[in-house]
């Protein structure tokens, strides 16, 4: 199957007309997650380039001895934007890069926005193969970290932006047109999620607020940590207030990144809404919220045992309140990943408040506070669903306030490893933690407070493995239950525990809405 989709609203404008309002001011050209393993449609040219696993399929290049370009689309683009979350591996020296290029005419006449050894950030012009800077920013050292990586070309201006932040700016009309690439040079680099569309001038009605910006503006505080590491939601797209669930439903539905600023408490019908990837849906203040109906972050259910080409990545869920969700208040499902839900506040639903399952893998869930309800969060919906869910299911949970759920907190089938670090568990009159399935979870530096089953791997069904360790007990709280082995969360990324005794103030002050 190839893999490379093409997307143009002209060409479809019917279809599309019935399905989602698109944006007026871009249009779709490209999009690549490398999911189905397949490389169809790129021009590669030096390096050694394949397909691996990294949380999710994506593409590496692992030579330091060369250059090394990937490159695709089509040669007749001219103005456009392209995208691509990029993880320098390692460099042959500080001056040596990893990145993106656009307008290539061939394998030696591009131009590049990359990341270098030094942790500078460069816009470059490669002609013959020779490489000449044409502007230089800041962006940070390091390796084994993904950065998300745009470069705009429009007209002589180019423009390049590192995690939704513009570093650099340059005038040149060397390229007129060419295709998009993922570049190398001495360097080793792991690509996914690479995306093109257009940039052409002109406000789209579902980006341009039609009201002033709320007062302090409206954009995601702090970034991701744990297995969403890297997660960027709409960063280096547009901005939409909404306070409407027509308004909020159009947008979620948009395709490309959006930036989506909820206003006060919106009703929806009940039902749970499709999330599209590249979001993020951030409440201003302390009191945006959704009630009545909840949110989708996948795919419809099916049976497919391999990652899709289309599942929903990159979404943030920030600083808001959910409440009477007819169904889940928010769903990830269907290999979804680079999910990160974050400081929201979550009771009275019906069924889950935060259930993930299916396959979907690299989440974050942090610093909410769930309440007055007693099916708290699921991962892995059913015992039966191995196919789908074994190596993946690999969710961070860290600084939650488990307040008086019974269960659930979280229940786990099949993920490993689950890290639950740092969370504050009270009057929880079930179970905390409950690993089963052959599930592997670390639980480590939590607060348990008269909690009867804090950790344990026998609760229900087939047995899970876990590892409790730093964690404090008070009031009635029973001992952890806890055997086997479970593969360390510090192998997939770096953390700092809080002391275990001192969680309940950090997270009691500052979980939930508001506490930003």
């Amino acid at each position: 199957m190839k893999r490379i989709r093409w997307f143009t609203v002209a060409a479809s404008a019917a279809l599309l007309t019935a399905l989602i309002s698109v944006p007026a001011h871009a249009e779709a050209l490209f999009g690549e997650t490398f999911d189905d393993g397949s490389t169809d449609g790129w021009t590669r040219n030096g390096g050694s380039w394949s397909v691996v696993t990294d949380g999710t399929p994506a593409y590496r290049q692992s030579s330091v001895s060369a250059l090394a370009r990937a490159l695709a689309g089509t040669a007749s683009w001219t103005d456009y934007t392209v995208r691509a979350r990029v993880k320098p591996i390692a460099f042959g020296a500080g001056d040596r890069t990893a990145g993106i290029a656009a307008r290539a005419q061939s394998t030696s006449q591009y131009y590049t926005f990359v990341l270098t050894g030094g942790g500078a950030a460069q816009l470059q012009r490669v002609s013959g193969g020779t490489a000449t800077v044409l502007a230089t920013g800041t962006a940070g050292a390091g390796t084994g970290v993904w950065r998300t990586l745009a470069l705009t070309v429009q007209g002589g201006t180019l423009t390049g932006r590192v995690d939704g932040v513009q570093v650099v700016t340059a005038t040149d009309a060397t390229f007129g047109s060419g295709r998009i690439g993922l570049v190398t040079s001495y360097a080793s680099a792991v690509f996914d999620d690479v995306s093109v569309d257009t940039t052409a001038p002109g406000p789209g009605p579902s980006a341009t607020p039609t009201t002033p910006p709320p007062p302090g503006g409206c954009a995601v505080t702090g970034t991701a940590s744990g297995f969403a590491a890297g997660t960027t939601g709409g960063a280096g797209g547009p901005t939409v207030q909404v306070d409407t669930a027509a308004e909020l439903l159009s947008s979620i539905a948009t395709p490309g990144p959006l930036t989506i600023c909820v206003l006060g408490t919106i009703t929806l019908p009940a039902g749970m809404y499709d999330v599209t990837s590249d979001k993020s849906i951030v409440g201003v203040g302390s009191t945006a919220g959704i009630t009545g109906g909840g949110l989708n972050i996948g795919l419809p259910v099916s049976e497919v045992t391999a990652p899709p080409a289309d599942a929903v990545h990159n979404v943030i869920v920030q600083n808001l309140s959910f409440r009477n969700a007819s169904d889940d208040s928010i769903n990830v499902q269907m290999f979804s990943h680079h999910v990160w839900i974050d400081h929201n506040d979550l009771a009275l639903g019906y069924d889950g408040l935060i259930d993930i399952k299916r396959g979907s893998s690299l989440i974050t869930v942090s610093w909410n506070h769930t309440h007055q309800h007693t099916k708290n969060m699921l991962l892995g919906h059913d015992d039966d669903n191995g196919a789908q869910d074994t190596g993946r299911l690999k969710v961070s949970y860290h600084h939650n306030w488990f307040d008086r759920t019974p269960q659930r907190n979280p229940r786990v089938r099949f993920g490993e490893p689950v890290h639950v670090y740092n969370n504050y568990y009270v009057y929880n009159t079930d179970t905390g933690v409950a690993c089963q399935n052959n599930a592997g979870c670390v639980v480590e530096g939590n607060y348990f407070e008269d909690v009867e089953e804090p950790v344990t791997n026998t609760y229900a069904g087939p047995a899970g493995r876990c590892v409790a360790r730093d964690n404090v007990f008070t009031g009635e709280s029973g001992a952890p239950v806890c055997s086997g082995t479970v593969q360390e969360p510090s192998t997939y990324y770096s953390y700092t525990l809080d002391p275990a005794a001192s969680v309940k103030s950090i997270v009691t002050a500052g979980a939930g809405v508001g506490r930003l």
